[in-house]
């Protein structure tokens, strides 16, 4: 190998290292459909190291260079790649990198549903913890990523996936301790965190850490309820809703239209056919089994009823085409068999009672009473067939 190439192999090296660092935790075109979660982990928990040897043979190599070649192109053109290599870290360290594009609320706060910049038509997600209700705008909540506030006095993680569609509230207690969580990128196209203490690297989607020395470790879940405005306040009318941080109001505006689909990119865009990746779909798992049912049939039925293994349940979405539930069969541990009227509320075949789309019996034996709510979630087909991968279709 001639001597003049080694100095470039070495910075090569270093840039190559700093690219694959981000290449492989950002939507670059290809990155997210392998299986690179190892390689990028080592890379990232090793960077230093790596970028020390890198450092060390350039300098060495350029020295011989320097010393024993008397041209001047050879080490101008070295030294104007080392300044090309230094602006390459600024750019990502600063603009590149998750944590730096998605920046979390400078101030957080809020208001009553009386007094906020929303339209009954917007949607938000959020949970009741200890008689403490609150929501949070969706394409708030979806430029953050990550939202931490206390609910009820307990600490919660608001957290919310726009290119996989889907929100998850998760308990940051990890070990007994409260723990920071910071955006560090995302593999199989789910926002993927950092937690200060170990550096281990959690999916946003299901709670776990799936790199670092908490691999296999799972954050606890809060409930979740993605509902339209106008929903939301008829049900929890106590509520405390997130108002806008007005430092962040032109990276709002750019998710705008983004809770109803009409928001289009590459990324994030809705695809209107059925099983397709950008497809919508609710997903339910229970005892293990998932199944998912496509957005389409549900806004053209209203309601579903269906079976997960021993399981009937019942997938309802109101009449403002944007809020959903589904529920459990079982009423005061009796099985009941639903059917849908003609006036399209559900009745039981046991007692012949009537329910309505939010679950509540509102004629018959059962008057008064709500059916439990089972946990479930709005999500994008490739997210939900990805972790889910023994997940049934409802056709």
């Amino acid at each position: 190998m001639p001597l003049t190439a080694i100095p470039y192999i070495g910075i090569l090296f270093l840039v190559l290292l700093k690219i694959m660092s981000i290449y492989f935790i950002m939507p670059f075109p290809g990155s997210q459909y392998i299986n690179t979660i190892n390689i990028s982990y080592f890379i990232h928990s090793h960077i230093y190291i790596l970028r020390i040897v890198g450092i060390l043979i350039s300098i060495y190599c350029t020295y011989i260079l320097f010393t024993e070649l008397h041209g001047w192109f050879h080490k101008a053109f070295i030294g104007l790649l080392f300044l090309i290599y230094i602006f390459i870290i600024y750019t990502i360290n600063t603009s590149i990198s998750a944590d730096k594009m998605f920046l979390q609320p400078n101030m957080l706060a809020f208001s009553d549903s009386n007094n906020l910049p929303l339209t009954p038509n917007d949607i938000v997600i959020g949970t009741t913890i200890n008689g403490e209700s609150k929501a949070y705008p969706l394409e708030y909540v979806g430029y953050h990523h990550q939202i931490r506030d206390v609910i009820g006095n307990v600490p919660v993680m608001i957290t919310y996936c726009t290119v996989c569609r889907t929100g998850r509230i998760w308990s940051p207690i990890v070990n007994g301790k409260l723990e920071d969580f910071r955006l560090v990128g995302m593999d199989q196209f789910n926002a993927m965190f950092e937690d200060n203490t170990t550096g281990s690297w959690w999916r946003q989607v299901n709670g776990e850490a799936v790199a670092g020395t908490m691999k296999g470790t799972k954050l606890s879940e809060f409930p979740m309820y993605q509902m339209s405005f106008s929903a939301w306040k008829d049900t929890y009318p106590s509520s405390k809703i997130m108002l806008p941080d007005q430092s962040f109001q032109n990276n709002y505006q750019k998710l705008k239209g983004y809770a109803h689909g009409t928001l289009q990119s590459s990324l994030i865009g809705k695809n209107s056919n059925k099983w397709e990746d950008k497809s919508w779909i609710i997903g339910v798992t229970i005892n293990n089994l998932s199944k998912a049912y496509d957005w389409s049939d549900l806004l053209k039925n209203h309601i579903i009823i269906d079976n997960i293994g021993s399981s009937t349940i019942i997938i309802s979405v109101l009449s403002d085409n944007s809020t959903f539930q589904v529920f459990s069969s079982l009423m005061d541990q009796q099985q009941l068999h639903f059917h849908t009227s003609k006036e399209g509320f559900i009745i039981d075949s046991e007692t012949n009672s009537t329910w309505d789309a939010q679950g509540y019996c509102i004629e018959g034996t059962y008057k008064g009473k709500q059916l439990n709510q089972i946990q479930c979630y709005q999500e994008f087909w490739h997210s939900w067939k990805t972790f889910h991968p023994g997940t049934e279709k409802y056709n």
